[in-house]
């Protein structure tokens, strides 16, 4: 499996190594204050097939069915037990995009906050969509759409997918804008998804090359994450600038030399910039065999003794040799795959030569264990 791997890495370096790399902006880098939001409501589902909750374990179901019929004019009776089986308290959550204006529908998530079997055919009652500062932004009601089916009968049961989740497609309706800075300054601000300052200075610098200011540099790099950008004052002149920025190539910067190592499954990933200095690895592997045989102890007669079973325990230990083998400097990704390769290592145990390489300074890498 790992030589698998490994044949796979150098056909991706070798085919890296011939494109050359550039990278539009829009990949690199985010518009600061142009952000989607995220939203979140409680509601009731209610039209289920007796797959809702069990009222007696989720009170919470019975008091919110309570609350809103008492909005909607029926009051209830003191004392009344109410026992659904067509209802179900749900969480409901939405993504509300850039821009968004009122009118305008997202989609909704709709999860299961009881014990509901299923929310299969089920309608979400009007929900309100609230944001982080409490304000409700959307309202959302419709039908819920569950991707899944499940059968039960005589203590057997078949499901198919997730039945406590579902999804209502353009569910919400947009009530409340969110203020955005996009207009009120003239300047504005990207922000690199990493952090780097070598990838920070040929965007100011691919933007100035386009761009070039009358009155000082239209891009200006103020760290290694933000470029502070300057633009038209106008909405439709902003729009096309942006338009025209986003898409600018930006010369690929060699990224940091890093090898991740997933330590549960064996998993090894590492980038084109990881080189091997002159090393030598000894590679063998250690393996202890314990097995147990019963054993039955028989009394003498006459001895009023009883028969016991006992177990006899036999431990083997055995150690595969491990040759000494010289790992050669390695320049590029392909030529660190095929030292490694060269060891015959199972991904456990070239996780550890990972490790070891990188204590005795062979490795030239970052090595991160995830």
């Amino acid at each position: 499996m790992i030589r698998g791997l490994l044949r796979t890495l150098v056909a991706l370096a070798a085919l890296a190594a011939g494109v050359a790399h550039a990278e539009r902006i829009k990949d690199l880098a985010t518009i600061q204050g142009v952000r989607p939001n995220q939203l979140i409501g409680y509601g009731l589902v209610v039209g289920l097939d007796g797959s809702g909750d069990q009222t007696t374990q989720t009170p919470f179901t019975t008091q919110s069915l309570q609350s809103m019929l008492t909005q909607l004019g029926i009051t209830l009776p003191q004392g009344t037990s109410l026992q659904l089986r067509n209802v179900a308290a749900v969480m409901v959550t939405a993504t509300l995009p850039p821009f968004a204006q009122p009118g305008q529908q997202v989609d909704v998530t709709v999860s299961s906050l009881g014990n509901a079997k299923s929310l299969r055919g089920g309608t979400l009652l009007m929900t309100p969509l609230k944001g982080a500062d409490g304000q409700v932004y959307a309202v959302a009601q419709g039908n819920v759409l569950v991707g899944g089916a499940g059968a039960s009968a005589g203590g057997s049961k078949v499901q198919i997918n997730h039945l406590s989740a579902g999804r209502v497609p353009n569910g919400a309706t947009v009530e409340r804008a969110v203020a955005t800075p996009f207009l009120l300054s003239d300047r504005l601000r990207l922000e690199l998804t990493v952090t780097d300052f070598s990838t920070a200075a040929k965007v100011a610098e691919t933007i100035n090359r386009r761009f070039p200011g009358e009155a000082g540099e239209t891009a200006l790099a103020l760290d290694g994450r933000v470029i502070e950008v300057k633009a038209p004052a106008t909405p439709n002149e902003r729009v096309r600038f942006l338009a025209e920025l986003e898409n600018l190539d930006v010369p690929q910067v060699a990224p940091p030399a890093r090898v991740i190592i997933n330590a549960r499954t064996g998993s090894i990933v590492m980038n084109r910039t990881v080189t091997l200095e002159p090393a030598a690895v000894a590679h063998g592997n250690l393996q202890v065999t314990i097995s147990s045989q019963p054993v039955i102890s028989q009394p003498a007669p006459f001895s009023q003794g009883q028969t016991v079973v006992a177990e006899r325990a036999d431990i083997q230990v055995k150690q595969e040799g491990g040759a000494l083998m010289q790992v050669k400097e390695g320049a590029n990704l392909a030529d660190v795959v095929r030292a490694l390769n060269a060891l015959g290592a199972n991904p456990g145990d070239l996780v550890a030569i990972l490790q070891a390489l990188k204590a005795a300074g062979a490795l030239r890498a970052e090595l991160e264990v995830i």
